[in-house]
């Protein structure tokens, strides 16, 4: 049977540079109140949870320490860092056999643990890697998460703030596809808290868009490759992107319960799956869904709680759409409107 999940539980498998940095990311935050470091050289990870630990009294308070895959059946959020290091003029696409067959070390033995909480892969290529956790693995597609795009995003952000004189917080803008060399700067969806970006662009005396369009694009791409060769490796960024990561994904498997019987996690489920995995109490006994009695109150006002209906004999449960926010511009316009 599936162990029951600690929300306030996170793995880390790899303690190299990105797998530590990730893990004082997270620290900080104060999302968790345990993690357990897992690493093929076992000294290394208590060495790192032991300096992790000793900086806590100016942090969250939290039980941090070095373990192994039989550690990871409870945690909510299980992040691979591991794989070989990007050398100095490498691509990641270089990288994919040598961290596929690490990947077919690691996650068969996670794989073969009935896992219910979420991977969220940062190895490179992490598109690449994301897909074979998923094959190997055998878990449902929304619980195998890449970081993706994520941290190319944030350095388009940071480029962009530079180039405007604004917070990058104001900038929004993204980088989709490929997280690599064939990534795509999002231009028609930029703008600065709502304002048009070749419009803010003209505000701020710059009038060449396509020349700084082409510069700005071409920095983001290459950042990583500036960066290893400075310094061999990068990992604070992508460290602060985890952090990021985490909060969404602990907020998504708060609306999805973890389903035994069924390959994914669906939108409904009847008597297959109510109630929750925790309770073998048969549902229709009780005059309260056990799905939703066992599931933390979503922390963000967009989550929704699930709709649970009794008959004679099951529950059905299904989780509302979440809306989608206005744009800034839009928001706006819809306001005129009215």
């Amino acid at each position: 049977m599936a162990a029951i999940i600690n929300p306030r539980k996170v793995a880390i498998v790899g303690c190299g540079f990105v797998g530590s940095a990730s893990a004082f990311a997270l620290m900080q935050s104060g999302l968790f109140s345990e993690m357990v470091l897992i690493d093929v050289d076992h000294d290394r990870a208590e060495g790192e949870a032991l300096d992790i630990a000793h900086g806590m009294a100016f942090g969250s308070p939290m039980n941090i320490y070095a373990g192994d895959y039989s550690d990871i059946d409870d945690a909510a959020i299980t992040v691979i860092t591991a794989g070989a290091n990007q050398a100095p003029g490498e691509t990641r696409l270089d990288l994919v056999n040598k961290n596929v067959a690490i990947f077919k070390s690691i996650i068969p033995q996670i794989a073969e643990r009935d896992y219910q909480g979420i991977l969220l892969v940062v190895s490179n290529p992490v598109d690449i890697l994301t897909y074979v956790a998923l094959k190997l693995s055998g878990m449902p597609a929304n619980r195998v998460l890449g970081s993706g795009t994520t941290l190319d995003t944030a350095r388009f952000k940071y480029a962009l703030g530079e180039h405007l004189g604004v917070d990058p917080r104001n900038v929004h803008a993204r980088i989709i596809g490929e997280h690599g060399d064939s990534e795509i700067a999002a231009w028609s969806l930029a703008n600065i808290s709502g304002i048009p970006l070749n419009d803010f662009c003209e505000l701020r005396g710059h009038t060449d868009h396509q020349r700084n369009m082409d510069r700005i694009a071409e920095e983001v791409k290459n950042a990583a490759y500036e960066i290893i060769k400075k310094k061999r490796a990068t990992y604070y960024g992508i460290a602060m992107t985890v952090n990021a990561s985490a909060r969404p994904s602990l907020e998504m498997r708060s609306l999805f319960s973890p389903c035994p019987t069924t390959s994914t996690a669906s939108t409904a489920c009847t008597t297959s799956c109510c109630p929750c995995p925790r309770s073998s109490a048969p549902a229709a006994s009780s005059t309260r869904c056990p799905l939703k009695s066992t599931r933390r109150k979503p922390s963000s006002s967009r989550l929704r709680p699930p709709r649970c209906d009794r008959s004679s004999t099951s529950w059905t449960c299904s989780v509302p759409r979440l809306p989608v926010p206005l744009q800034p511009h839009k928001a706006r316009a819809f306001r005129s409107k009215r």
